[in-house]
């Protein structure tokens, strides 16, 4: 498994949570219980801090990092190439592919941030709402449809998370 130490501070990892083996953890991390982090993933805690709480899904090329403190509360998704520096992810956030969350940033709780968007330091992106662009900007408010759309993307992945811990092998 790609886990690393530095200056003491090593990883600690729940239970029943997967890492792909090219992913990479580092340092002062500590990740929840039924949590997928996908390939070429890179959480590094060698400055700050990093939390990610139980059930989140940290889908392949995600870049985690900051000075001084990440937090990501319970059944998150972050997408495909997002990267996350010195921010605060509140639980049931949706994280769009290639989105970048800077420093003393805050996505509260049940929000979107749409795919390739950006949202600035000391930015807070308000609950049940969704934001895009670069800047972020509000778009709308989420609906039962977005609610419906994350709950049911957390228990896809919260099953496959149980399939790559019980099946997942390497053959070549």
């Amino acid at each position: 498994m790609p886990i690393y130490e530095i200056n003491g501070k090593k990883p600690i990892i729940e239970k029943d949570t997967w890492i792909a083996p090219s992913a990479e953890i580092i340092g002062n991390v500590t990740i929840g219980m039924n949590c997928y982090i996908g390939f070429g993933a890179v959480i590094r805690g060698d400055f700050g801090k990093i939390s990610i709480g139980d059930g989140c899904l940290i889908e392949e090329g995600v870049i985690i990092h900051g000075a001084k403190k990440v937090v990501i509360e319970d059944n998150v998704i972050v997408g495909h190439m997002a990267m996350l520096h010195d921010t605060t992810i509140r639980h049931h956030s949706l994280i769009g592919m290639q989105s970048m969350v800077c420093d003393n940033s805050e996505v509260h709780e049940w929000s979107i941030l749409a795919e390739r968007s950006t949202v600035m330091k000391k930015q807070v992106i308000p609950s049940k709402k969704i934001y895009g662009g670069s800047p972020a900007e509000e778009i709308g408010d989420i609906t039962q449809k977005h609610i419906d759309s994350i709950t049911f993307g957390l228990q896809a992945y919260s099953e496959l998370t149980c399939q790559y811990v019980d099946n997942f092998k390497k053959i070549g």
